[in-house]
C-alpha cells in the first residue's frame, strides 16, 4: 500500500468517527475567547449599570437633582444622602446617577461620528489608491499635527457653548472631540483595507463584475472591521476624559445640564472642606473610563490569533 493511500484511508476514519471539528469564524473563535476572560465580565457588568445610570436614572434614584437644600449645603454622606451634597445643596449620588447620561451620549456620539468618518475614509484611500490615497494621507497629517484637546478648547471657545439648549451642546462638544478624533480611525482603516483587498474573494469578486461599492460594502468592510471596532471600543472611554476635561475647563458641557466633568469643576470650590464632592463623580467617571478601556482590551486580545 502506497503512502498516499495510508494518508486517504486515516483521513476518511478520521471523518467517519466523526472526529473532524467544524469550520469556525473568527467571530466565533472571539467570542469563546472572551468568554473565559473575567476582565470582559467585569468590564461588561460596569458598562451596563453606566449604561442603564444613563438610559434609566429613576430606577437608581428617586432624588430630584436640581433640589437644593441650602440649609443641608456640604453635608457629609449620610443615610438620607448617600454621597453627601454640595456646596449649593444639590443631592451628589442623584447628580452623579444623571450625570452619567451627558457623559456617556458624548462618548458615544463621538465614538460613532469617528468610526464613520474616520472608516469611510480609511477605506476610500486605501481602495482608490494613487492621488486620492496620496491626498488623503496628507490631509490626516495636518489633523494629526493638532493636539485633541487643544484643538477641542479653540472650537469650543469659538462657538461660545454658555445658554445654548441642552443638545446643541452636546452636539458642540461631540462636534469639536470628533474633528479631531477620525484621523487615528482613518489610518488603522487604510491599513486594514489594504490587508484585505489582496485576498482571492476579493480578487474573485472583482472578476465576476461585482461594483467597487458592492465590493466594499460585502467583502472589504465586514473583513476589515476588526480592529477598527477594538480600537473605537477604548477610545470611547477616552472621549468621556475629554469630556470631563473641557467641562471642568468650564468650555464643554455648562450648567445646568448635569455632567461628572460639571461636577468635578464645581467640586474644586469646596476641595478642602468638603472632599466627597471630588471624590464620587471622579471615581464613577474613571470607573466608566477603565471599564471601556478593558473591555477593548480584552476584544483586542480575543480578535489576535497571537494570544490564542
Amino acid at each position: 500500500m502506497t503512502e498516499s493511500a495510508t494518508v486517504v484511508q486515516a483521513v476518511e476514519a478520521t471523518n467517519a468517527a466523526g472526529d473532524v471539528g467544524e469550520a469556525r469564524s473568527l467571530g466565533a473563535d472571539a467570542w469563546r475567547a472572551l468568554r473565559k476572560k473575567p476582565l470582559f465580565w467585569v468590564s461588561l457588568v460596569l458598562i451596563t449599570i453606566f449604561v442603564l445610570m444613563a438610559i434609566w436614572p429613576s430606577l437608581f434614584t428617586n432624588t430630584d437633582p436640581d433640589n437644593a437644600v441650602l440649609r443641608q449645603a456640604r453635608e457629609r454622606p449620610n443615610a438620607n444622602a448617600w454621597f453627601g451634597r454640595d456646596i449649593q445643596g444639590y443631592d451628589i449620588y442623584s447628580r452623579v446617577v444623571y450625570g452619567a447620561r451627558a457623559s456617556i451620549l458624548v462618548g458615544v456620539l463621538t465614538t460613532t461620528f469617528t468610526v464613520l468618518l474616520g472608516g469611510a475614509i480609511g477605506t476610500l484611500a486605501a481602495y482608490a489608491g494613487g492621488w486620492v490615497d496620496a491626498l488623503v494621507s496628507r490631509v490626516t497629517d495636518i489633523f494629526f499635527a493638532i493636539p485633541l484637546l487643544l484643538g477641542a478648547i479653540l472650537f469650543m471657545a469659538a462657538t461660545q457653548p454658555r445658554g445654548k439648549p441642552y443638545f446643541v451642546i452636546i452636539l458642540l462638544v461631540v462636534t469639536a472631540i470628533s474633528i479631531l478624533g477620525w484621523p487615528s480611525l482613518a489610518r488603522l482603516m487604510r491599513s486594514s483595507v489594504m490587508q484585505v483587498l489582496p485576498n482571492d474573494y476579493v480578487q474573485a469578486a472583482r472578476a465576476l463584475g461585482a461594483s467597487p461599492w458592492r465590493i466594499i460594502r460585502k467583502h472589504i468592510i465586514p473583513n476589515a472591521m476588526g480592529p477598527l471596532i477594538v480600537v473605537s471600543t477604548i477610545n470611547l472611554g477616552a472621549y468621556i476624559a475629554a469630556e470631563a476635561t473641557l467641562s471642568f475647563l468650564g468650555i464643554g458641557l455648562q450648567p445646568p445640564v448635569i455632567s461628572w466633568g460639571v461636577s468635578i469643576s464645581d467640586a474644586i470650590v469646596g476641595l478642602r472642606t468638603t472632599p466627597h464632592m471630588l471624590a464620587f463623580p471622579s471615581l464613577f467617571l474613571s470607573l466608566t473610563v477603565l471599564a471601556f478601556i478593558m473591555l477593548g482590551d480584552a476584544i483586542r486580545d480575543a480578535f489576535d490569533p497571537k494570544t490564542r
